[in-house]
C-alpha cells in the first residue's frame, strides 16, 4: 500500500502540471493544518468524476468547518496563540476520487530524493515544502471513510468523521486511527429492532445500497435480531450501485412476494430511498409498506419529494442533533463578496437562487436570469440546517481540544508551537483525541470508546400527513441505550393510531397450536387441536384424560358428565308400562288362583307348579325396575340375582310339566304303570334343583367378582367430545349377560324341544299344546332380541337400546307365558264358572287306554280331529 501510495504522489503532481491547475480545494492559512473532505459534488455519470453541487450535504457541512475554525481561532482559552488552518478537498461522493484527492495530505510525509536534479545554473532547486496535514475532518460516507482511512493509517494521520456509521469502522485492527462523533449503524441497528420490536413486528424484509453503508448496516440489523431472536427476516435486498432500467419494480415485486413483511428496513441512500417509493406507488401499492429508515433518511424531504403519500408513516431515525443558531446566522449572513475563501460558493450561489453569475471562460446560459450578486441567503431561496452541521463542528472542536492538551503537556508555558509539536506526532494525537470530553455545540457531551465511537443517541421521527395541521416529520421518541417510544403520537396511512401489523403468522386462537414452518421461526400454520386433545402450550395439543373431554375452548379439559337411564327417558317408560301392565296382570291371576285354589280348573293346571311359575313371571317383569333404576351395589347384586331367575324360575317349571306329560303318555303307550316322579311333591324338587343351579352360579360369580357399579367412558365416545358422556352401570359386561341368561336359555330350548315332543298328544289332554305355543312363540322373541341387542353395539346409545330390548324381551316372553297358560283359566273361572266343573275322576290305566284308542283313531283320520270328551287326569295321584 505504500508503494501504491509513493507511485500515486509520484505520478499526481505530473498529471496536475499537465492540465496546468492544482486539485480544487480550500486552503486556510494556519500554525496547525487540518485535512477536510466533504461531498461538495455528487457523483458524476460514468467517465466524469463529479457531477451537481450538493447544497446541504456538501457546502453546509463544508461551512460549518469553516465556521468552527473562526470560532476556535477567535477563541482566547483554545489553542492560544495558535491558529488552526485547514485544506479542505471535495470527494464527489466516490470512493476512489476521494481516494486521488486525499493522497494531498501525505505528500508532506514521503521523502523525495531530488540530489540529481539541478537548475539550469547548476544549482540545487528549490523546492517548496509541502503542508503538512496532522488529522483529518471526514468523510461524509462510510465506503469514502474506509478508503481513505487505510492511506492515512499508513502515515498516523488521525480521521475524526462527521457521518460515517459503518459498523466496519469500529474494527481499530484495520482502522486504528479512525475516529467519529457520530455513533455506529450497530447503534441504530439495535434501535431500529427495539423499533421493530415495540411495534409488535416479527416479520420484516430488508433493504441495502450497495456499498459499506447499506450492507453493514444492515449486516449489523440482521446479526442483532438473531441474537435478539423473535425477528425473522423475509428477504434481504441489495440494491446495486447501477441499477437496471426496471430494477426497482423488480425489488417491489421481490418485496410482494412476502406480502405479510410489511415491514421494510431500509439502508440506503437518498436517491434509491426516492426511487424504491416511486417504484411502490407505480405498482398502486400506496400504504402497503411499512418502512423503517436509517440516518441517510432521517428527517430529510429530499428523498420523499412528491412520494409524501406512499413515505405516510415511514418511521426513521437519526443521531440525536440540534439545530446550531450560531451557525445559521453565519451561513445566512455569506454573500459573494464576504465568503471568497469558499472556491465553490459561486456554484452554490448559482444553484441556490436559479440565477447565473458572469465568470471568466464561462459562457452565458440565456435561459437563466443573471445573479446580482445582492441575493440573499434564506430571504430569497430556503434554507434549512442541515443535519450533520451539529457533528462537523463537533469533530472541529475535538481536534482542538486534542491538540490543547497536548500543547499543555508538551508545550507547558510555551506561547505557539513548540518544536516537541512540530511535527505533531499522530500516534500521540490520537491518544488525546480518545481522551476528550467536553460538551458539545448542541450541549451534549462528546466523548469516545474504545473504539472510537461516540455514544448512540438518536432522535426516532415519523413522517405524518393525516390528521395533523403541519404535516411532515415529527418526534415520537428517542433511543439512549434504550428505545422511548411514544405510541399515542404515531399515525399511519389515513390517520389510524392502531399500529399495523407486520408479521408472518397471527397468532392462533385459543385451543390452537402452532406448526412451526421448518426454517422459519416466525411463520407457523395453526392447527385445531380436535377430537379429545386440549392445548398443552402454543406449540403442542395432548389428549384429556379418559375420564375428561376438552373444555369448549380446548385450553384444558374438564370432567365428562355422567348419566344414567333417567325414568323419564322413552327408553324407559315403554318399558316400565309393559311391565307395570304384567305385574299388576300377573297378580291377578295368582290371587284368582289363591282365591279360587280348590276349583277344579286351579287343581288341574297343577296349583304348585302354577304358583312357581306366576312367581316367576312377576320376577321377569319386576327385572324391568331393577334394570332402569340408577345402578349401585345392591342394585347390581339384584340384577345379577333376578335376572337370570325370573326366567329360570319360569321355563324350570314349564320343562318339569312338559316332562311330565311327556313321560307319562309314552309310558302310556308302553305299559299301565306310571312313570316315576310325576307327584306334585317331585315335581316340585325338580323345579327347585333346576333353579338351585342358576342360583350356585350367581353366588359363585357374586364372590369372584363381588358387585359394583362402573363408569364406562367407552360407550359414549363419539368424534364431537361435546357429545361425550360417562355411562353409569353396573359392572356386566354383554358378555356377563348372555352367561347370567344362558342357563334359562338352556332350559327353553329343552322345554321347546319336548314341547315338540308332546305335539302328538290329544288336546284334551293337559297343558301341551299352550306351553308348545308359548314356547315358539318366546323363541321368535329371543331370535328377534340377539340381532337387536348386539347390532346396537357401536351405537352411541347403546346402553339405552340394549336395556330397552332386554326387558322389552323379557316382558314379552313373560306376557306370552301368562297370556297362554294362565288368562284363559282366570277367564273361564271368573267369566265361565259353569265350566269350572268336576269332571269323573279316571284311573292311570283308564287314561292310558284312552289315549292309546284316540292316538289311533288319530293314525287312522290324517285330516280329522277328535271330538271326545274332555279328560281331567287326577292330579292328586
Amino acid at each position: 500500500m505504500l508503494l501504491l501510495c509513493t507511485l500515486l504522489l509520484s505520478w499526481l503532481p505530473e498529471t496536475w502540471a499537465q492540465q496546468g491547475t492544482q486539485p480544487h480545494s480550500i486552503k486556510i492559512e494556519g500554525d496547525i493544518t487540518l485535512g477536510g473532505l466533504f461531498p461538495v459534488h455528487s457523483r458524476g455519470p460514468a467517465g466524469v468524476p463529479c457531477g451537481e453541487i450538493k447544497r446541504e450535504k456538501g457546502i453546509h457541512r463544508m461551512e460549518a468547518m469553516l465556521y468552527a475554525l473562526d470560532q476556535i481561532n477567535s477563541d482566547p482559552d483554545l489553542l492560544p496563540n495558535i491558529t488552526l488552518g485547514a485544506r479542505i478537498l471535495d470527494t464527489c461522493s466516490r470512493d476512489t476520487y476521494a481516494l486521488e484527492q486525499s493522497l494531498t495530505f501525505v505528500q508532506a510525509l514521503i521523502q523525495k530524493d531530488n540530489s540529481d536534479v539541478r537548475c539550469s545554473n547548476g544549482e540545487p532547486p528549490i523546492i517548496p515544502k509541502p503542508e503538512r496535514v496532522v488529522g483529518v475532518i471526514g468523510a461524509s460516507g462510510s465506503s469514502v471513510s474506509i478508503m481513505v482511512a487505510n492511506v492515512l493509517r499508513l502515515f498516523a494521520i488521525p480521521q475524526i468523521s462527521y457521518a460515517s456509521t459503518a459498523p466496519e469502522l469500529s474494527d481499530k485492527s484495520r482502522y486504528e486511527f479512525f475516529s467519529r462523533v457520530v455513533p455506529p449503524d450497530s447503534y441504530q441497528a439495535q434501535a431500529m429492532v427495539d423499533i421493530v420490536k415495540a411495534m409488535g413486528w416479527n416479520y420484516v424484509s430488508t433493504l441495502a445500497s450497495e456499498g459499506n453503508y447499506g450492507e453493514s448496516g444492515v449486516d449489523a440489523f440482521l446479526q442483532i435480531s438473531r441474537e435478539a431472536g423473535g425477528l425473522c427476516i423475509a428477504q434481504s435486498i441489495k440494491i446495486p450501485r447501477e441499477p437496471k432500467p426496471g430494477g426497482f419494480d423488480k425489488i417491489i415485486k421481490r418485496l410482494m412476494e412476502t406480502s405479510n413483511a410489511r415491514g421494510v428496513i431500509i439502508f440506503a441512500n437518498e436517491d434509491d430511498i426516492r426511487r424504491v417509493l416511486e417504484a411502490a406507488k407505480r405498482a398502486n401499492l400506496t400504504g402497503h409498506f411499512l418502512f423503517v429508515g436509517s440516518d441517510s433518511w432521517g428527517a430529510k424531504s429530499s428523498p420523499i419529494l412528491d412520494q409524501e403519500d406512499v413515505a405516510e408513516g415511514a418511521v426513521t431515525i437519526l443521531p440525536k442533533r440540534a439545530s446550531i443558531d450560531g451557525f445559521d446566522n453565519y451561513f445566512t449572513s455569506r454573500s459573494l463578496e464576504n465568503n471568497r475563501r469558499n472556491i465553490w460558493f459561486a456554484e452554490y450561489w448559482e444553484d441556490d437562487f436559479k440565477c447565473k453569475l458572469t465568470r471568466a471562460g464561462i459562457k452565458y446560459d440565456l435561459g437563466r436570469r443573471k445573479c446580482t450578486g445582492e441575493e440573499r441567503i434564506a430571504q430569497e431561496s430556503q434554507y434549512e440546517q442541515e443535519g450533520k452541521v451539529q457533528f462537523v463542528i463537533d469533530a472541529v472542536y475535538v481536534m482542538a481540544h486534542a491538540l490543547h492538551s497536548m500543547h499543555l503537556d508538551l508545550c507547558p508555558g510555551s506561547m505557539g508551537v513548540c518544536e516537541k509539536m512540530d511535527p505533531v506526532e499522530g500516534s500521540k494525537l490520537l491518544q488525546y483525541i480518545r481522551s476528550v470530553n467536553f460538551n458539545g455545540s448542541a450541549g451534549t457531551g462528546v466523548m469516545f470508546n474504545e473504539n472510537g465511537d461516540a455514544p448512540g443517541r438518536y432522535d426516532i421521527f415519523q413522517f405524518q400527513l393525516s390528521n395533523t395541521t403541519n404535516p411532515g416529520y415529527r418526534c415520537i421518541g428517542q433511543w439512549t441505550n434504550y428505545l422511548r417510544l411514544n405510541a399515542e403520537e404515531m399515525q399511519w396511512s389515513g390517520g389510524d393510531s392502531a399500529v399495523p401489523d407486520s408479521v408472518c403468522s397471527f397468532p392462533c386462537e385459543l385451543g390452537e397450536r402452532k406448526k412451526m414452518v421448518k426454517g422459519v421461526p416466525c411463520c407457523w400454520h395453526c392447527e385445531l387441536c380436535d377430537g379429545y386433545q386440549y392445548q398443552l402450550d402454543e406449540l403442542n395439543c395432548d389428549m384429556c384424560p379418559f375420564d375428561m373431554r376438552p373444555m369448549p375452548n380446548r385450553t384444558g379439559c374438564r370432567s365428562t358428565p355422567i348419566i344414567k337411564l333417567e325414568w323419564s327417558s322413552p327408553w324407559a317408560i315403554i318399558p316400565v308400562f309393559l311391565a307395570v301392565l304384567g305385574i299388576l296382570a300377573t297378580s291377578g291371576c295368582i290371587i284368582t288362583f289363591i282365591r279360587f285354589n280348590n276349583s277344579p280348573i286351579v287343581r288341574a293346571s297343577g296349583r304348585e307348579l302354577s304358583y312357581v311359575l306366576l312367581t316367576g313371571i312377576f320376577l321377569i317383569y319386576l327385572i324391568t325396575f331393577l334394570m332402569i333404576a340408577e345402578p349401585s351395589a345392591p342394585v347390581c347384586a339384584f340384577r345379577r340375582l333376578l335376572l337370570g331367575l325370573g326366567m329360570c324360575i319360569t321355563y324350570s317349571a314349564m320343562l318339569t310339566k312338559t316332562n311330565r306329560i311327556y313321560r307319562i303318555f309314552e309310558q302310556g303307550k308302553k305299559a299301565v304303570t306310571p312313570p316315576p316322579f310325576i307327584s306334585p311333591a317331585s315335581q316340585l324338587i325338580i323345579t327347585f334343583i333346576l333353579i338351585g343351579v342358576q342360583l350356585l352360579g350367581v353366588f359363585i360369580w357374586f364372590g369372584v367378582v363381588p358387585p359394583h357399579t362402573i363408569i364406562d367412558y367407552e360407550e359414549q365416545h363419539p368424534p364431537n367430545p361435546e357429545f361425550a358422556r360417562g355411562v353409569l352401570k353396573c359392572d356386566m359386561s354383554d358378555l356377563a349377560l348372555v352367561l347370567c341368561l344362558s342357563y334359562s336359555i338352556v332350559l327353553m330350548v329343552t322345554c321347546t324341544v319336548y314341547a315338540i315332543k308332546s305335539r302328538g298328544v290329544p288336546e284334551t289332554f293337559n297343558e301341551a299344546k299352550p306351553i308348545g305355543f308359548t314356547m315358539y312363540t318366546t323363541c321368535i322373541v329371543w331370535l328377534a332380541f340377539v340381532p337387536i341387542f348386539f347390532g346396537t353395539a357401536q351405537s352411541t346409545e347403546k346402553m339405552f337400546i340394549q336395556t330397552t330390548t332386554l326387558t322389552v324381551s323379557m316382558s314379552l316372553s313373560a306376557t306370552v307365558s301368562l297370556g297362554m297358560l294362565y288368562i284363559p283359566k282366570v277367564y273361564v273361572i271368573i267369566f265361565l264358572p259353569e265350566q269350572n266343573v268336576q269332571k269323573r275322576k279316571r284311573s292311570f290305566k283308564a287314561v292310558a287306554s284312552a289315549v292309546t284308542t284316540q292316538l289311533s283313531q288319530k293314525e287312522d283320520k290324517q285330516n280329522g280331529e277328535s271330538k271326545s270328551s274332555t279328560i281331567v287326569p287326577d292330579r292328586s295321584q
